[in-house]
């Protein structure tokens, strides 16, 4: 494990203090803090310790071409959650409580059992349920989209906000094949207003493969995704901000609506 410096050791204490305050740093404030990848997520592992619970799921990021441009990367990140913040739908939330939110929708997997890192695509849908999500991805920092570091995203538990997540399913119950995982269409709604359409297969052409890389990252570092733990597998669409309103994801393939009331 990377072991953090008296700086590095401020800045994870810095996040916490803003997650817990509603507070935003400056990026500027915190430059060349950290630089690499292993840093970053040993910060993100000390900002956990200090939320003092366990680990209730996580987030996939940087699952496009585009977002990995955007923010100057060449794979995908994770993110740690708390399990509070996977919410089921329909969900209420304040938008006061939030402080830079944004809108995404995403493919939310359960693990039933254990999954390994050996395991195939076909494999991992016999282990988890999935779900049609909204996701409400939020950071630490001010300003922070799209302009946030790379580093930044990382150390900020990529950017994890809320999981809104409808009616799970048996994986392989509900697609026939996992070709069919890269079929699925949403349509995000602002009240009666069609914000934007996406297809699932935006999300590293198949979100099974943004399991399957979350499973192996995991493993490579000495971590688990566990039974009963929930990911949101990355966005099929670019973002909006997070407004009051009634928000709607409308799914095919079965997976039905998911819904968030913002106040």
């Amino acid at each position: 494990m990377t072991a953090l410096n008296e700086q590095q050791t401020k800045f994870a204490q810095a996040l916490f203090d803003a997650y817990t305050s509603g507070n935003p740093l400056h990026e500027a404030d915190w430059d060349d803090t950290v630089t690499d990848d292993n840093t970053a997520y040993a910060v993100q592992d000390q900002v956990m310790k200090l939320k003092g619970v366990p680990v209730g799921g996580y987030k996939v990021s940087l699952t496009s071409k585009q977002t990995q441009q955007m923010f100057d990367a060449d794979s995908p990140l994770y993110g740690q959650q708390v399990d509070s913040h996977f919410l089921p739908s329909p969900a209420t939330v304040k938008l006061a409580d939030q402080m830079e939110p944004l809108v995404e929708v995403e493919l939310a997997f359960r693990a039933t059992e254990d999954p390994r890192p050996d395991d195939r695509l076909d494999d991992l849908m016999h282990k988890t349920t999935v779900a049609g999500a909204l996701e409400v991805p939020d950071s630490r920092f001010a300003d922070w989209f799209p302009d946030l570091s790379k580093y930044n995203v990382m150390t900020d538990c990529a950017v994890g906000g809320l999981v809104v997540y409808g009616q799970e399913h048996p994986t392989a119950s509900l697609f026939k094949n996992v070709d069919e995982l890269a079929t699925v269409n949403a349509q995000l709604f602002l009240g009666d207003r069609k914000l934007d359409e996406g297809v699932s297969r935006e999300v590293l052409d198949n979100p099974l493969y943004s399991l399957q890389w979350l499973v192996k990252k995991l493993a490579s570092q000495g971590k688990v995704f566990r039974q009963g733990q929930l990911v949101s597998s990355g966005t099929f669409v670019l973002p909006p901000k997070l407004v009051q309103g009634h928000w709607l994801v409308r799914f095919d393939h079965g997976l039905g609506n998911v819904e968030l009331t913002v106040q």
